[in-house]
């Protein structure tokens, strides 16, 4: 017998998926009584529905109320995950998109690529780059445009002769593609049907450009113009905007302000505190916590580095670390020990018999998606890393892990490909970084955190990575397919060979890493895509 009467359960129906079954969805229509449901629900013995009813229908604010005395009154930060919201930012510099996604928990972004999308287009006369406000009103105002401008007139103009070049060097005729008859890989000029001929011709100028663009990417300007797209919860976007509000960007200050103000359309209860009293006192708390480090860098002194990093500097004996998980994997097995006394037990085993059990693991994995069990998150590696920053932005996304970065500057040196030499462009390359670098010495004086904006994605970057053999895994076996960018690529190879030269044992959990060089990066990733969209169309 229902437990809602034929009235009761008329109304619940357009509330949640479904009015008599133990699982369901919650389907009213305001995200703040979604949450408000959600944590109420914890705090009594009545059912969801049952709630809903006696609580939330005759009282439009309730859910609003509810909020208003838990967070506020209570500080219970958790039931502010409860509200969820999505907001798309246009037009933000690759600055600001960084210290937006150096949040890792409770946020999901998807950013705008460079590297299917060129990036040379005018609006209204002008590139795509932010005018920053403080340098504008400066007397560095014209010598900032005329370096962003310079620097985007070199990308632009180039464009088409590295593509006709990639072109060249790598022909069409080259390459194999499917035969809609019979379904086999035949070279080009072996195709003789119409769709076979197009198909094969996408593929292939969309490999060819992303590989142009790809290596053309290091003339961006960090000031270049992205969009971005955030999925979250009220916790994580309340903690990013107390982040962004006490920035000394002036940029980053206003989105805080903009997101805010979105925000409080959808999910204004989740993220009432980030500009009240207990938000303003965490700002100051944040902007003490930089300026005390500001103040003990200055003391210490670091000593600047060039050229381009990959190293491990911290990790354990093989031996501790394969002891560790062994006695994870048993102890989750377990019943009636403790961590300690599995460990004393392993510690006795032969290293024969624990590379065997290691060894088992690896065996089970049959490709990256097969994770291996947290037991492997027990072993963790430090990488100091120098390489260009167009290439940070990539391993940047990974969050699973700790991240230490330092502001951008022009101080380490950059990047050439070997394909600007090659295509002769290697002058206007150099004649760019030079002149970025003249512009930024200039800047940093008055202004180190507004000169990052003119520093180009060619420059090297230093920031480290500390994660655990699991991450490793997931890390280094994605960041190593074919259609990756040859930057991150050789990156994530050489992390495989140092976490291989300390822990060969262990490094066979690594099963997937492809260690392989690739003419056209994207092209058997763009035939997988072209083939799907074949058959979506049958």
């Amino acid at each position: 017998m229902s437990e809602f009467s034929i009235e009761e359960e008329k109304i619940l129906s357009n509330h949640f998926s479904n009015t008599d079954g133990n699982v369901f969805a919650i389907t009213t229509p305001r995200q703040v009584d979604r949450g408000a449901l959600m944590s109420r629900y914890s705090r009594t013995d009545k059912s969801m529905r049952r709630i809903f009813l006696d609580e939330f229908l005759q009282n439009e604010n309730r859910g609003e109320e509810f909020y208003n005395r838990v967070l506020l009154e209570y500080g219970d930060d958790s039931v502010a995950e409860l509200g969820e919201a999505q907001i798309a930012i246009e037009g933000l510099s690759n600055i600001a998109v960084k210290k937006i996604e150096d949040r890792r928990i409770g946020l999901s972004y998807l950013e705008k690529s460079s590297r299917y999308v060129a990036w040379n287009k005018k609006v209204n006369g002008e590139y795509r780059f932010y005018r920053e406000p403080t340098l504008m009103k400066s007397k560095f105002s014209d010598l900032y445009l005329e370096t962003c401008n310079f620097s985007f007139d070199v990308y632009s103009k180039n464009i088409e002769p590295m593509i006709n070049y990639i072109r060249e060097k790598y022909p069409i005729e080259k390459y194999t593609f499917k035969n809609s008859k019979d379904g086999t890989e035949k070279p080009f000029s072996e195709l003789k049907e119409d769709k076979d001929i197009k198909s094969a011709n996408m593929i292939y100028n969309g490999s060819t450009k992303a590989k142009a663009l790809d290596i053309l990417r290091g003339l961006l300007p960090a000031s270049t113009l992205t969009n971005v797209g955030i999925t979250g919860n009220g916790r994580a976007f309340e903690y990013l905007l107390t982040i962004l509000a006490s920035s000394e960007l002036e940029e980053e200050r206003n989105l805080a302000s903009k997101i805010k103000k979105e925000l409080d359309t959808t999910i204004k209860a989740f993220v009432r505190r980030a500009d009240d009293k207990y938000g303003k006192a965490f700002q100051d708390y944040l902007k003490k916590v930089k300026k005390t480090s500001r103040i003990i860098t200055k003391e210490i002194k670091p000593k600047i580095i060039s050229g381009v990093i990959t190293q491990l500097v911290e990790y354990e004996s093989e031996k501790t670390a394969i002891d560790k998980i062994i006695t994870s994997v048993i102890y989750e097995q377990s019943h009636s020990t403790s961590y300690n006394m599995i460990m004393q037990q392993i510690k006795k085993l032969s290293n024969k018999k624990k590379i065997q059990i290691i060894n088992k693991f690896a065996n089970l994995r049959k490709n990256r998606r097969h994770r291996p069990s947290r037991a492997f998150e027990n072993v963790y590696y430090t990488f100091d890393l120098l390489n260009n920053f167009g290439m940070f932005r990539d391993f940047h996304r990974h969050r699973a892990l700790t991240l230490e970065r330092q502001l951008l500057t022009t101080d380490h040196g950059y990047t050439i490909p070997v394909e600007i030499k090659i295509l002769g462009i290697e002058k206007d390359y150099v004649e760019c970084m030079k002149k970025t670098k003249q512009t930024f010495d200039k800047i940093r004086i008055k202004h180190p955190e507004q000169g990052q904006y003119v520093v180009n994605f060619a420059y090297n970057y230093p920031y480290f990575m500390k994660f655990n053999l699991r991450e490793a895994c997931h890390l280094i076996e994605l960041r190593t397919v074919p259609q990756g960018h040859i930057d991150y690529r050789r990156v994530a190879q050489q992390m495989f060979k140092e976490v291989n030269r300390v822990h060969p044992n262990l490094s066979k959990i690594i099963k997937f890493v492809d260690l392989k060089e690739y003419d056209l990066e994207r092209f058997e990733s763009e035939k997988r895509i072209e083939e799907k969209r074949k058959n979506l169309k049958r």
